[in-house]
């Protein structure tokens, strides 16, 4: 039986309550994750079917976390078997898995082959670049990245919504059609397709809905807040009827407005189901009474929010500092000093602190002043494992493998290693394609294309199909075979890793380079399920690294290291020790925040970065900032004048002195005089 004594009151209503549209309203480091976890393995002991259990969260990392946790604290008796299907045990994943899931399932209802592939934000941006560049007149000047974004906000809200420049949005409507069609034409999708189509599934084929409805009986959702349009219409659909929905989540940190999210949807729930009971989790086992009395002086501004007070048991702890410095290079050698100051005199290591800050540009002074004094930081949000020449490569090779129809893998290794075939030649195929309307791969088998070209480069392009079909041979036969032995020979044969190690001048990097490569290949065999045939074990790896490529880039970080991360990326992590840089009218709450109407929710970030200290918070701002190379004035952020003034103290760098505000002036006010404003 589960064991429910070790929750509080409010946690423990949580978990009990099943049946019926339930609102769970988790603060900050109030142990959401505990209460979802305890819930599923509590509704599987009180004998409601596994596999009819639904849990969505947005990470896969949440996900993996949230499975452990669940088959950890199910009863021994009740734990799945090893010769039950994964369909008999809840379904816990991100929304784009579950929509995965489904497309490879239904997808053959679309007019799509069920072996299609998922493009990421590289591929997608080649095909948008392929299309602009026979749209844009000569000379034009265009961003493929913001095209792309206006393509994405099409597909998602029907419009490209408020953007910068009129004519990113205008090509955005004449770009969509063509994208989606080559798309279609390479059976590939993207991750807004991950949810729009099965959305699609569902209002054409109502069988497909029905089926799902039923085998989804009881649904939750992690992380409410951050839901989009699609998302909640995602959710809607499966439990309109039933109605046992649980969502989880925290209006104040709500901080993804940005990129499609919906604070309504969580704000306005009683308009889709009136009967929701809300139960509201505001014990934080997190941090200090002193950090959360001033995260609710904050976020309580915010006029458009579900009330809620953040408690502790953990003590007052120690004073918020707020440092007030020249310019950003002594800012970041004085919280590099500090972090120094705290390892040897009170034995705080690395790990248990961060740094974090509003935009990527102000990581630079921090590297170097961290580099200069030997302290080791792991920069969350760099170079993706994924992002790596090598990694691109074998992974193209491996979805044209899959599917030869896909162009944009197809395009990308035609010529890698060097087998004559030219951009050229390439480009003349691709041309030719597009005018009959199939792929490169087909179109290479028409016999007027073939004799388009000279002799060799005819041969060269023969060579290439054939190479592809001989690789192909064996996913088709159905036989069991080592993937990993398979690519190895493909890789010694096609004289791949020979031409890596002469192509790259440092032979260091050229290894690393080799070793990614061997890495991913070992995590062939190690990722995929038993009893699958080639395809589908190749299928379920290609998928799984496209929608779950933060795995990969984890074994990356060094373990006693100082972490440097976005307040926007840091939500859901907890350190001892944050130092939040950059305090600044213009930075936090960002310059855009005034035209764009957003200020709530920068206070929301402000409030989500405050709320990641367990135990020792510092916040800091710089009298002036470079800018675009000039040297430009800085104000300390309107958000410390929210700060309540018994709960900070203001330290000077220069005579490292704490100083107080005098009387009658508030801290805000002389904040202003000492930065000269």
């Amino acid at each position: 039986m589960v064991d429910l004594q070790t929750l509080n009151p409010q946690q423990r209503l949580a978990v009990d309550t099943i049946n019926g549209p339930v609102l769970i309203l988790a603060g900050a480091g109030t142990g959401k994750t505990r209460v979802i976890t305890y819930r599923i393995a509590h509704m599987i002991d009180r004998g409601i079917s596994p596999g009819s259990i639904l849990a969505v969260t947005f990470t896969n990392k949440a996900a993996r976390e949230m499975k452990e946790r669940v088959a950890q604290l199910v009863p021994r008796g009740l734990r799945r078997r090893e010769d039950e299907s994964p369909k008999d045990w809840p379904t816990i994943s991100t929304f784009h898995s579950l929509g995965a899931r489904i497309l490879r399932q239904y997808i053959d209802r679309l007019g799509y082959k069920r072996n299609f592939v998922i493009y990421d934000d590289s591929d997608q941006l080649g095909v948008v670049k392929k299309i602009v560049s026979h749209l844009s007149a000569k000379g034009e000047k265009t961003d493929p990245r913001e095209i792309l974004g206006a393509v994405s906000k099409l597909k998602t809200k029907g419009s490209p919504g408020a953007m910068d420049d009129a004519g990113v949005a205008a090509m955005g409507y004449h770009v969509r059609p063509k994208y989606e069609t080559a798309l279609h034409a390479c059976n590939a999708v993207d991750y807004d397709d991950l949810i729009l189509l099965p959305l699609r599934l569902f209002k054409e084929h109502p069988d497909v809905l029905e089926e799902c409805r039923d085998r989804f009986r009881y649904v939750m959702v992690d992380e409410y807040q951050d839901t989009n349009a699609s998302q909640f219409a995602f959710v809607n659909y499966l439990t309109k009827i039933h109605r046992n929905l649980c969502v989880v989540g925290d209006d104040d940190q709500s901080i993804y407005g940005w990129r499609g999210a919906e604070v309504s949807n969580l704000l306005d729930l009683e308009t889709h189901y009136p009967e929701v009971k809300v139960v509201k989790l505001e014990e934080n086992y997190r941090s200090t009474s002193t950090i959360l009395d001033a995260a609710n002086a904050v976020i309580k501004l915010n006029t458009r929010r579900r009330e809620k007070k953040l408690w502790s048991r953990n003590g007052q702890g120690e004073r918020i500092l707020i440092y007030s410095f020249k310019d950003e290079e002594e800012e970041a050698k004085t919280i590099v000093e500090e972090i120094q100051c705290d390892r040897m005199a009170r034995s705080i290591p690395w790990s248990d602190q961060a740094i974090l800050f509003r935009t990527n540009i102000q990581s630079r002074p921090l590297e170097t002043a961290l580099r200069q004094a030997g302290v080791r930081y792991n920069l969350i949000g760099g170079q993706s494992f994924f992002d790596r020449r090598e990694v691109k490569d074998l992974i193209a090779y491996l979805k044209v493998f899959i599917n030869p129809n896909d162009d944009n893998s197809l395009l990308r290794i035609a010529n890698v290693p060097p087998r004559g075939l030219s951009d050229a030649t390439m480009e003349r195929l691709l041309e030719a394609s597009q005018k009959r309307k199939c792929s490169v791969y087909a179109v290479t088998r028409h016999t007027d294309v073939q004799e388009s070209f000279q002799t060799r480069t005819r041969e060269a392009v023969a060579d290439f199909m054939r190479l592809i079909d001989e690789m192909r041979a064996p996913l088709e036969g159905g036989k069991s075979f080592s993937l990993l032995e398979w690519m190895e020979r493909f890789l010694k044969d096609t004289g791949y890793i020979d031409d890596l190690r002469k192509s790259e001048k440092n032979m260091e990097i050229a290894e690393n380079r080799v070793r990614n490569l061997k890495d991913l290949l070992i995590s062939l065999e190690e990722r995929t399920e038993e009893g699958l045939t080639p395809v589908q074990r190749l299928e379920e790896f290609l998928e799984g690294i496209t929608l779950d490529g933060d795995r990969y880039d984890e074994k990356e970080t060094t373990s006693d290291a100082v972490t440097l991360i976005t307040a926007h990326s840091c939500k859901g992590l907890e350190f001892p020790r944050v130092h939040l840089v950059g305090v600044e009218d213009g930075l936090l709450p960002h310059s855009r925040s005034a035209v764009e109407g957003t200020l709530e929710e920068e206070r929301r970030l402000f409030y989500v970065a405050i709320t990641r200290a367990k135990r020792m918070l510092t916040l800091s701002f710089c009298q002036s900032r470079k800018k675009y190379g000039q040297m430009a004035p800085c104000h300390p952020s309107r958000f410390l004048n929210d700060l309540p003034k018994e709960l900070v103290e203001w330290a000077d760098p220069k005579s490292n002195k704490l100083v107080q505000p005098q009387a009658g002036k508030s801290l805000f006010a002389a904040m202003r005089a000492a930065a000269g404003g």
